[in-house]
């Protein structure tokens, strides 16, 4: 007798039950557990350990400050954003970029915002790293619209696979730019998990209607996922290992 394959659940997440920080400098979304935010159900998601959706005023942003023992990856919607660190960085990085940092061992680092006009919009994206006290390093690379634009381009990984940023854990972060009507899918992997984030836009994934901040979590990614946008949409997606 033939068995039948057990589907896990896809549980969605609405932007509406995010954690918030609301300052006059900066307004902040967590969807896991952050700052004064708790939630028991959603400390973490597989090796996923956050995603902060900040929007940093002009002339403004967050000073001097330490981590450590954390993989962090910063990716700007929008704006520019500056960082320093104790490693001698001082960059500035802009719309369609993308910056990794292992905390490793330790780190001491600011970001701020240097427009005196204009906010910057960024997703702020912590991953748990595969061992602790790992050297501290920073990096940076540039994924224009064209590496996204109806197709999965490779933002972050484990072996730095096609100009990727490399990270200390077996995850691989894609993101895509759809347009309206626009159909893509992302191919099911046995044995592995996955989070689906809308960064913008609005999109239908696997008959789920999402819109910026919404997201799908995926125990088991058991059949293949399919986006169809119902307008301009910019979404993130965390091929991840199963807990």
């Amino acid at each position: 007798m033939q068995q039948t394959k057990t589907q896990m659940p896809i549980e969605y997440r609405s932007a509406r039950s995010r954690g918030k920080r609301q300052d006059n400098w900066v307004s902040s979304f967590f969807s896991f557990c952050f700052n004064d935010y708790y939630d028991p159900a959603r400390t973490h998601f597989s090796k996923l350990r956050a995603i902060n959706d900040d929007v940093i005023a002009p002339a403004t942003g967050f000073d001097t400050h330490p981590h450590r023992d954390m993989e962090i990856i910063t990716y700007v919607l929008s704006g520019a954003l500056q960082h320093a660190d104790n490693l001698g960085h001082e960059r500035t990085i802009y719309a369609g970029q993308v910056q990794a940092m292992c905390a490793g061992s330790g780190i001491v680092h600011s970001e701020h915002n240097p427009s005196n006009s204009d906010n910057v919009h960024l997703l702020q994206i912590w991953v748990l790293p595969n061992q602790k006290g790992l050297p501290p390093s920073y990096a940076e690379a540039e994924f224009p619209h064209v590496m996204k634009r109806q197709q999965w381009c490779l933002i972050a990984s484990p072996d730095g696979q096609d100009d990727s940023l490399l990270i200390n854990q077996d995850m691989r972060l894609w993101s895509t730019l759809m347009q309206k009507d626009e159909r893509m899918q992302f191919m099911s992997q046995p044995g592995r998990a996955c989070y689906v984030h809308v960064a913008r836009g609005s999109v239908s994934i696997n008959q789920h209607k999402m819109t910026a901040g919404d997201a799908l979590a995926i125990e088991e990614l058991s059949d293949d996922l399919i986006l169809t946008a119902s307008a301009e949409a910019e979404i993130l997606l965390f091929d991840l290992p199963m807990d």
